[in-house]
Parts: C-alpha cells; sequence; structure tokens
C-alpha cells in the first residue's frame, strides 16, 4: 500500500516547479567570464596577421594551423555578441574589428565573391577556394552580428553584399533553400570533387547547412529589416520545420537530393540529437524574429525534444550522446561539447514556452554535467568530448571548434534565466 502511494506521487513530484531560475545566472556567468571568454581573449588574437588563433591542444597550447572561414566567423559573431551584451564592449568590439577586416580583406574573394573556405595562417594563400554555403553562411550570420554591435553602415552594407551574392549565385528558386557547393567562381564543381562537409556528394542539400543559413538569416533579418531576407527566412524555417523532419519517428535527418528527397541509405539514417535539439531553439528564435506565432511549431518541438531525451539523453549523469540510430539508443555515447551547449539552450527555450518542469530537469541536469566534466576548470574552455568513462579529451580549438557554441549558449541562456 505504501508503495502505490508512492508511485502515485511520482507525477506529481516530476511536475514539481523548479529552484528560482535567477539563482542559476552567477553559474552561467561564471563559465562564460572565468572559463570561455577568459580562455579566448586575449590569446586568440593575431595582431600579427589579422583574425584569429584556433589552434589549441589539450592544455591549451598554441599549434600551428590554417584560419578556416566556419571558426574564423564564429569568433567574430562571439566577440560582436558579447560586446553587444555589455561584456568588456570596448575590448570585445577591437576583437571584434580585427577578425571583420581578416574576413573583408583577406577571406573574401575580391575577383568572384564570397568567402574562401581556408587559407594560411597569414591569409595571403588561399588553400581551398571553393565555396561552400556552409562556410558563406557564418559570414553572413558574423558580419550581421558586427554590423549590430558596432552600428556602422559599412559593415551593415557587407552584410548586405552577402546576402545579394546568396541571392544571384546560390538560391533555388525551384526547389527552395540553396545550392550548397560551388567552384571559386560560383560554378559546378568537376565530377569527382569532394565537399568541405565530410561526406556526401556534392549536389546534396544538407539539414546542417540549412539550420545554420537560418541562423544567419535570422540575424541578418534582424540588422537589415529587408523584407526579402525575411521571405528567405520564413522559406528557411519551412525547410527546418518540415523538409528535414522524418515525420513517421519526429527526428531529422542530414542528407537530400536537391529536390529534398532523403537520402536514407546507410550511413545518412541516423539522428544526430545535437543537430534537432539546436533546431528547436533556432526555429523559435527565428519566428520572434520574422514576427510570426512560435505556437503552431509546438506539437513539433515537443516531439522532436522527446525523441531526443528517449534515445540520446543520459538521464543518470545528464547530458545528450553524440547520435544513434533510428528508434534505437545511441550508439556513439561520447559527450560533445557543442551538443551539450545546444542542450542547454533548448531545454530552456521549451522551458521558457511550456512552463514543464521535466523540460527544467535536463536543463538543470546538463548543466550539472557541463559544470563536472565538460568544462576544463583548470586550462580554460570546454573540453571537446567527455567519453563514456567521463574522461575529458581533444583539443581545446581547431578549424571546427572555437568559442561559439558554448559561448552563444551560456549568452542565450542567461537572457531566457533574466526574462522568467
Amino acid at each position: 500500500m505504501r508503495l502505490a502511494v508512492i508511485l502515485s506521487m511520482l507525477p506529481v513530484l516530476a511536475a514539481a516547479p523548479p529552484p528560482d531560475p535567477k539563482s542559476f545566472i552567477p553559474r552561467l556567468e561564471k563559465n562564460l567570464r572565468e572559463n570561455i571568454v577568459r580562455f579566448w581573449y586575449p590569446r586568440s588574437l593575431d595582431r600579427e596577421n589579422g583574425g584569429y588563433h584556433m589552434h589549441f591542444g589539450p592544455n591549451g597550447e598554441r599549434k600551428n594551423g590554417t584560419k578556416a572561414i566556419v571558426v574564423q566567423a564564429r569568433m567574430l559573431w562571439l566577440f560582436s555578441r558579447l560586446a553587444r551584451e555589455g561584456y568588456q564592449p570596448k575590448e570585445m568590439l577591437e576583437a571584434a574589428e580585427l577578425g571583420y577586416r581578416f574576413l573583408r580583406d583577406q577571406m573574401w574573394d575580391k575577383e568572384h565573391g564570397g568567402f574562401f573556405w581556408e587559407v594560411d595562417a597569414t591569409g595571403k594563400e588561399k588553400l581551398k577556394q571553393g565555396k561552400h554555403m556552409y562556410g558563406q553562411a557564418f559570414g553572413l550570420y558574423a558580419v550581421s552580428e558586427y554590423a549590430m554591435a558596432s552600428r556602422r553602415s559599412d559593415v551593415l552594407e557587407f552584410a548586405n553584399q552577402i546576402f545579394r551574392l546568396f541571392e544571384e549565385k546560390a538560391h533555388d528558386s525551384q526547389y527552395g533553400g540553396y545550392i550548397e557547393f560551388f567552384s571559386r567562381d560560383w560554378k559546378t564543381p568537376p565530377p569527382g570533387e569532394q565537399t568541405y562537409m565530410g561526406g556526401g556528394e556534392p549536389s546534396m542539400k544538407l539539414m546542417n547547412t540549412h539550420l545554420h543559413l537560418m541562423e544567419a538569416m535570422t540575424t541578418y533579418y534582424r540588422a537589415s529589416k529587408l523584407p526579402l531576407a525575411r521571405e528567405r527566412l520564413l522559406e528557411l524555417m519551412t525547410i527546418e520545420s518540415n523538409s528535414v523532419v522524418r515525420k513517421d519517428i519526429a527526428a531529422c535527418t542530414d542528407k537530400y537530393d536537391r529536390d529534398w528527397k532523403p537520402r536514407l541509405e546507410d550511413p545518412y539514417a541516423r539522428v544526430s540529437y545535437g543537430h534537432d535539439i539546436e533546431n528547436i531553439w533556432l526555429l523559435v528564435e527565428a519566428a520572434e524574429v520574422a514576427g510570426v506565432p512560435v505556437h503552431p511549431w509546438m506539437d513539433l518541438h515537443k516531439a522532436v525534444f522527446a525523441y531526443s531525451r528517449k534515445y540520446g539523453y543520459d538521464e543518470e549523469k545528464g547530458g545528450f550522446y553524440d547520435s544513434g540510430p533510428f528508434l534505437k539508443p545511441a550508439d556513439r555515447r561520447a559527450k560533445v561539447w557543442w551538443v551539450q551547449s545546444e542542450a542547454l539552450v533548448s531545454a530552456l527555450t521549451m522551458y521558457k514556452l511550456t512552463r514543464d518542469a521535466s523540460y527544467w530537469e535536463v536543463f538543470e541536469k546538463t548543466l550539472d554535467f557541463v559544470d563536472k566534466y565538460q568544462t576544463d576548470w583548470k586550462v580554460g574552455e570546454w573540453h571537446a568530448t567527455v567519453t563514456p568513462d567521463g574522461r575529458g579529451t581533444g583539443d581545446k580549438g581547431h578549424n571546427w571548434k572555437a568559442g561559439y557554441h558554448n559561448g552563444r549558449a551560456m549568452l542565450e541562456c542567461l537572457a531566457i534565466l533574466k526574462s522568467l
């Protein structure tokens, strides 16, 4: 009888309200200021060549390496956003200007337009000259954020120039979204040329690329208020809330033909929990910026979050695993820094919208995991990966890892907590 009474209470206990949300602000501020920002500023600033040093080993030691548009733009975005939020604005704007000049003067193709994918450390040698919309998206995202932080009309005009190039060279008016991969001169790459996005055919469209195009268009529309940018933003929202979602399982997949026919053959029949939960909060932000109600998407958001929690979440320790096959538990069970970053924002966004305490539980438990395992409090920054036995591994910075995912997570979560 006593057991029955206890069991009958469990739903009530699960729905109990969380502690004062604002009590979590100091934890996030500490991670942002004392761990993330302190690691990247000023050590990432390349005052000799411009742009940012991005290659750092597990102990924070600097390593030689090239400069790629993805992380150069991500750091420009981070310093710009920090300035706009009032974190050491003078210093952060100066750091952002260093990155902006490098993007404009060294990574921008003055002959054909668009950003080179990769250059050498000085910026003078253009190593990978093809144009991939994943990299272009981060260029637009960063320049748009810097336009808002600096309030400079010339920076906004550069963002306008990037957007016009998107329209002229890459927008797919027939099938929607963007054709992704081009040669330097924006022509179709020759047969057999490999895309820069880790496998797949150059003709494919990716959920991942269009997710970050939506992210970039959200920020660009916020900066420009251009009606056509809003139109493209709504189009990208449709893609990210419909085309990339496998309706029978309420999860997303990454690879598509040009007409958005899903490619589900091996190895593409997988769910990346980090991308799915990132998609949720970026769709919410896009709806808010576009000025449309978010509630028509709520059933989708709840279902996608529930799938990732069921198959990809560590209920014991907190945190989300890397990925897994359809309708089966995760089989890649490392915990990657960017996945935990997006999980924090997504869970807190869903709590804000629903006041369902189960989302707060995911937020709090994931934050506990991040503080205990993912954050390197000794060296600074977050471990790239935490192994299933709890060991933090990997370089602190490289051409895919910057202070963007985790820095943004802290900023977004702080904004939500302060609004609750």
